[in-house]
C-alpha cells in the first residue's frame, strides 16, 4: 500500500521518520516549543502512557475486505476523522506558517483548526483555499474585539469557532524558559487579562448572537462537558493542551469516556493529547470521540517537508487505521466499541517520542 505507481517507495514510509527529520530540520528552539511541556511534563508524558495503556480485544472471521476509515465531522465528510490541531507560532517552523496545514489537509481530505496565534492570518489562510476550515481564538480583548473575530469568520466561510478555554495563565515550559526562548507569537505584546475573565456568561452571550457551530477546547471533566451542553456548545473538545498548561494533569484519553457520556447526543467530542499512531486514532473512536485532533505529530510533519509531508503523514495515519480496524475484525467505526479495548500495562517509558521506539532509543543515546 505504501509503494507507488512505480513501484518506488515514498520519501516517508514510517511515521518515525518524519520526526527524525523534523529534528534535523528544525532549530533547537523550535523543536523544544514543539516537544516540551508545562513544568515537570508529567501531564504531557501520562498524554502518552493512557494511550500506551489501552489494549486491542481483535475479534477474527469477520468480512473486512471493504474498511472505510472515514467519517462525518462538523458537516463535512472526511477521509479520516482528524482535525489539524491548533498550533501557535507555525510560521517557525514554514516560511508561510499556517496556510501549509490547510492547503494540506485540502489535498488529503481532513479539517485544520487555525490559531490566531499563527500567520498569516484568518483572512489570508481563508482566501488561500475554498475548503472548509475551523478558527480558533484565544480571547485578548473586550466583547467588540471577540465578536469582531467571530463575525469576520463568518464572512470568511469558516464552518466552526473555537475558543480555547485552558489558557487563563500561561504554563510555565521550562524547556523554553531555560533557553530564555519566545516564540515569534510571543514576542508580541498579548492583553492575557481578558482571557482571565472570559467565562459561561460570554459563551451565553455569543452562543445567542451568532450562528456558528460553537467549540471549547480545553474541557478535561464531565462537569465543564455537561456546562457546555447546557449552553448550547456544538462540540466539546476534551484537551490538556498536549501537557503544555496545568501540569499533573490526567492523560487526554482517560478524560474521554466521562466527557461522552456527558455530551451525550447534545455535542460531539473531539480530543487530542499524545496521538501519534493510527491506533491511537482507533482507541479514541473506540471510546466514543467523533474526531481527533493531531499537534505535535502535525508540527513534526510540518518541520519534515511542509504541505506534503503532512499529507504523506495522513496517508500512512490511514494506513496503520485499515490495517488495525481490519485485524480488530471491524469495517467502519460504529462497529468499534469499548468491548475492543482493554487495561494493559505500558511498554515504554512514556515520552512524547515512545510512539516510535525505532527513533526513541536513538533520542535517548543522544540525550
Amino acid at each position: 500500500m505504501s509503494i507507488d505507481s512505480t513501484g518506488d517507495f515514498h520519501e516517508f514510509e514510517a511515521l518515525h521518520e518524519f520526526a527524525k527529520t523534523a529534528k534535523q530540520k528544525l532549530s533547537v528552539n523550535t523543536w523544544d516549543y514543539l516537544m516540551g511541556g508545562a513544568d515537570t511534563e508529567t501531564t504531557l508524558k501520562r498524554n502518552r502512557q493512557a494511550l500506551d495503556m489501552i489494549g486491542f480485544r481483535p475479534r477474527v472471521l469477520n468480512d473486512v475486505e471493504d474498511i472505510n476509515c472515514g467519517a462525518r465531522f462538523l458537516g463535512q465528510d472526511l477521509r479520516l476523522p482528524v482535525v489539524l490541531a491548533p498550533i501557535g507560532s507555525l510560521q517557525d517552523f514554514v516560511e508561510t506558517g499556517a496556510l501549509e496545514p490547510t492547503l494540506a489537509a485540502a489535498d488529503f481530505g481532513c479539517l485544520h483548526m487555525l490559531s490566531s496565534r499563527s500567520d498569516p492570518g484568518l483572512e489570508a489562510v481563508a482566501d488561500a483555499v475554498d475548503y472548509p476550515k475551523i478558527f480558533q481564538l484565544y480571547v485578548r480583548g473586550d466583547t467588540d474585539w471577540v465578536d469582531d473575530h467571530i463575525s469576520r469568520a463568518i464572512d470568511k466561510g469558516y464552518i466552526g469557532f473555537a475558543f480555547t478555554v485552558d489558557l487563563d495563565y500561561y504554563g510555565r515550559r521550562e524547556r523554553d524558559l531555560a533557553k530564555r526562548y519566545r516564540t515569534t507569537s510571543r514576542q508580541t505584546a498579548s492583553a492575557i487579562e481578558w482571557q482571565y475573565r472570559f467565562s459561561w456568561k460570554d459563551i451565553e452571550r455569543i452562543r445567542s448572537k451568532f450562528d456558528i457551530p460553537l467549540i471549547l477546547k480545553g474541557i478535561a471533566t464531565a462537569e465543564d462537558a455537561q456546562m457546555a451542553v447546557e449552553h448550547g456548545i456544538d462540540v466539546i473538545y476534551a484537551s490538556n493542551h498536549g501537557g503544555r498548561q496545568l501540569d499533573h494533569g490526567r492523560g487526554g484519553i482517560d478524560t474521554l469516556p466521562e466527557i461522552v457520556d456527558a455530551a451525550g447526543d447534545n455535542a460531539d467530542v473531539m480530543i487530542d493529547g499524545g496521538f501519534m499512531r493510527g491506533g491511537d486514532i482507533v482507541k479514541a473512536m473506540a471510546l466514543g470521540a467523533d474526531a481527533v485532533g493531531l499537534g505535535r505529530l502535525q508540527g513534526l510533519a510540518l518541520g519534515a517537508g511542509g504541505r506534503a509531508a503532512v499529507v504523506r503523514m495522513l496517508e500512512i495515519l490511514e494506513i496503520e487505521i485499515r490495517i488495525c480496524m481490519g485485524l480488530l475484525g471491524v469495517t467502519s467505526y460504529d462497529e468499534l466499541t469499548v468491548d475492543h479495548l482493554h487495561q494493559v500495562p505500558a511498554v515504554e517509558l512514556p515520552h512524547p517520542l515512545s510512539a516510535f521506539p525505532l527513533l526513541y532509543e536513538d533520542y535517548l543515546n543522544e540525550e
